[in-house]
């Protein structure tokens, strides 16, 4: 008989499923391939009283990912908003922060920001400054600081299931910590499960916020592949540029030094930012 659950752990081959009878359930795929996510629904068989294999894959609404040109790594399944931690301090990446967001705007998963560390007074206007573009086009930015203002965060996360992401350093795990003060505990039950070892911090996992809220933590970032999406994608993530795209001289237009580019107008006067146009570039070699 086969029982359906949701992956609140992801490591390798090795994943934990919460059936709802209390008592997570250690559980492995088969074959060597894995393409299972936190946050999916599966379905199990029970291999043994403590041991499961997961037979199926119920329909995801949305799987957040990354991707090079040789592999693909699962970041989290059925999630409604990807909350990208930054912080004041170490300096983030601005292209981490565009990559994550085109990845999330691909699969229409909502968009949150938030500017860790906001104590840190002297590198403050700095951080804020570099979010100003995105906050302009329109990605809620939420400034606090785990140790003492995380519950600024949970109104947001309020109904939903989010998924944290971001570089390491980000104060990532403290705002964890902070929001779920039995998570560290959680995590190193998990890791026992999964026989993660050391491991800890590079398996993804799912906590519950509330009976309608959770929250899943992933391991921090040092790059965001997107070596899955078309062109025509990623320019289409670019929220600023779909007034003018389809409105081009030419259909395959990459708004380059195309005539009738419907887009450059734009660039030129200001509407789209020149350093957004920038990172569009980079990712299609326009």
């Amino acid at each position: 008989m086969t029982l359906q659950g949701r992956i609140i752990a992801a490591h390798g081959r090795h994943y934990l499923v919460d059936t709802g009878d209390g008592e997570p359930l250690p559980c492995v795929t088969r074959g060597k391939k894995s393409d299972v996510a936190c946050g999916d629904w599966v379905e199990i068989m029970r291999t043994s009283e403590d041991q499961g294999v997961i037979e199926n894959i119920l329909p995801r609404r949305q799987l957040l990912y990354r991707s090079n040109e040789t592999r693909q790594k699962l970041i989290a399944a059925n999630v409604d908003q990807v909350v990208i931690v930054v912080a004041c301090a170490p300096a983030f990446s601005d292209d981490l922060i565009t990559r994550a967001i085109i990845a999330a705007e691909s699969e229409e998963i909502e968009v949150h920001l938030v500017l860790n560390k906001c104590d840190l007074t002297e590198t403050l206007p700095r951080a804020r400054k570099q979010l100003a573009v995105f906050a302009d086009l329109g990605y809620p930015v939420l400034e606090l600081s785990a140790r003492s203002s995380a519950d600024l965060l949970r109104p947001r996360l309020q109904g939903k299931t989010s998924v944290l992401v971001g570089q390491s350093g980000m104060g990532k795990s403290t705002l964890i910590n902070a929001l779920i003060p039995d998570a560290g505990a959680a995590t190193r039950e998990i890791s026992k499960a999964l026989d993660s070892g050391k491991h800890t911090t590079t398996h993804a996992t799912l906590y519950p916020l509330d009976a309608e809220s959770f929250l899943i933590d992933s391991p921090g970032l040092q790059e965001f592949g997107l070596a899955h999406l078309e062109r025509g994608e990623i320019e289409y993530a670019f929220r600023e540029f779909r007034p003018y795209l389809g409105h081009c001289r030419f259909r395959n237009c990459r708004h380059g030094q195309e005539p009738g580019c419907a887009l450059r107008p734009a660039l030129d006067s200001g509407e789209i930012d020149k350093s957004r146009f920038a990172s569009y570039a980079r990712l299609t070699g326009v």
